[in-house]
């Protein structure tokens, strides 16, 4: 029926109200209906359990990881096709990755030509799996009007603290996120072809996962955002590459790394040699490439791509300070003496390190003690998840103990490794989720110097 034959096209329905139908219409087939716009599950989300219970305005945090993707080259692919062809070939596409993301425990939050934006409420393990999944379903599709070429994909994971609610005035609402870990999974998404991977996580990702050791994961580069202080660490996820290929980037992930730290702190001559024999090992990995490339740009008298901090030694800031003094405190010593360890490494100085390394793993323990304590008093909300990114410090930095006292590693190498996992983790632990924590103590009327803290 066309739009204006229609009796009910021009009736204006007062807003929230779901159920101001015709009445020859099944209040079922209505909420069905409904649910193609606002899944329930974004409202159960919300607290809520169909659209009327909703106002614009009302929302609710989570930690979520949020997923973005787009298919690359969509405006090259389009432009061959009709505009009925191109609506076809989005809803066959929609057909082949919506289901990947159900199956996988993700809510749908929007469409956008042909980009989707899911969230996944649950693990980052889910997530991973459900992009992973997805690219495999599109690589069976090929690219309208081009003989046998599959379609690719760019997926940027992120996860993080959100606000999820509803915005809009009278006339339209939706229910959407909001907030930084949003951002950057975009941002990642947009990088997946600077790389020409298919699929890059933040570290904030890694950090969540459960099983790490299941995926196919290697850090490959540091990106400063706007709104952090400290860039963030990027990595890319291989699980889709071909056997050969994924087994050869494995077998030099040692190497790869050498490469990067070399570039990274400016040794520049060197990060070819390593890029190169990254190349001889795979030669399909553009990540090499890139890097190679990056290389000979700045031989050739190019700017220096790099993020440029990992050689000087992080300042103490009040930008970092969750306003609770004993947790502020301890940040602050255990920046202190991850600095002195970087410092250690890199002038090659070998006596004290074993004291510091004590000190750190001692102190890491202690700090991690009194913040999970302090949640478990005031009921923390996210107590599961924070425990999750402290036990991810200690294996963290267990791991790259191991690496420093083995005395098999350049300090270069070890340097990126300290800043990249110790360093980062820190300060984007305490600037996200300590910080967090921090208001929300302060919320529920949390006085510092009631609990025999001093505020001096």
């Amino acid at each position: 029926m066309a739009k204006d034959q229609n009796p009910y096209a021009k009736r204006r329905f007062p807003p929230g109200h779901l159920y101001d139908y015709p009445p020859d219409v099944p209040r079922r087939r209505v909420e069905d209906y409904y649910q193609r716009y606002v899944p329930r599950h974004l409202l159960h989300l919300m607290g809520a359990e169909n659209i009327t219970e909703i106002e614009i305005g009302d929302y609710t945090e989570q930690k979520l990881t949020i997923l973005f993707t787009d298919i690359r080259n969509f405006t090259t692919i389009s432009e061959q096709m009709s505009p009925r062809k191109n609506f076809e070939f989005i809803n066959r596409f929609l057909e082949s990755v919506v289901p990947v993301i159900l199956n996988h425990n993700g809510i749908i939050d929007k469409f956008i030509g042909d980009a989707v934006m899911a969230l996944f409420p649950g693990k980052a393990d889910q997530a991973l799996a459900a992009a992973i999944s997805m690219i495999d379903a599109v690589g069976e599709m090929e690219t309208p009007g081009i003989d046998h070429i599959p379609l690719e994909l760019g997926i940027g994971l992120n996860t993080g603290f959100v606000m999820l609610g509803a915005v809009g005035n009278v006339d339209r609402m939706e229910i959407t996120v909001i907030g930084d870990s949003v951002n950057l999974a975009a941002r990642l998404q947009a990088s997946t072809k600077q790389y020409n991977i298919p699929l890059l996580i933040g570290e904030s990702t890694l950090n969540a996962l459960e099983n790490p050791e299941d995926f196919h994961i290697r850090f490959i580069d540091r990106m400063m955002v706007k709104g952090k202080k400290r860039p963030q660490s990027i990595y890319e996820v291989y699980d889709n590459d071909p056997a050969i290929l994924q087994q050869a980037k494995s077998d030099s992930v040692g190497i790869f790394e050498n490469a990067l730290a070399h570039y990274h702190l400016k040794n520049v001559n060197h990060a070819v040699l390593l890029c190169t024999e990254c190349l001889e090992r795979a030669p399909q990995d553009t990540v090499s490439r890139f890097y190679l490339d990056r290389c000979h740009k700045f031989l050739d008298g190019w700017p220096h791509e790099g993020t440029g901090e990992l050689d000087k030694e992080v300042a103490w800031s009040n930008s970092y300070m969750i306003d609770i003094p004993l947790i502020d405190q301890q940040h602050m010593e255990l920046l202190a003496n991850t600095n002195k360890l970087s410092a250690l490494v890199r002038e090659e100085k070998h006596e004290g390190m074993s004291d510091i390394l004590n000190f750190l793993e001692e102190y890491a323990i202690t700090h991690f003690k009194t913040e999970e304590e302090l949640m478990t008093e005031f009921r923390y909300p996210f107590l599961n998840e924070h425990i999750k990114e402290h036990n991810r410090f200690i294996e963290y930095f267990t791991f790259l103990r191991q690496e420093i006292e083995s005395k098999q590693h350049d300090k270069l190498y070890l340097m990126l490794k300290i800043d990249v996992f110790l360093v980062d983790w820190l300060l984007n632990h305490t600037t996200g989720t300590d910080k967090h924590f921090g208001t929300f103590l302060l919320e529920k009327g949390y006085l510092p110097e009631k609990a025999g803290i001093s505020t001096a």
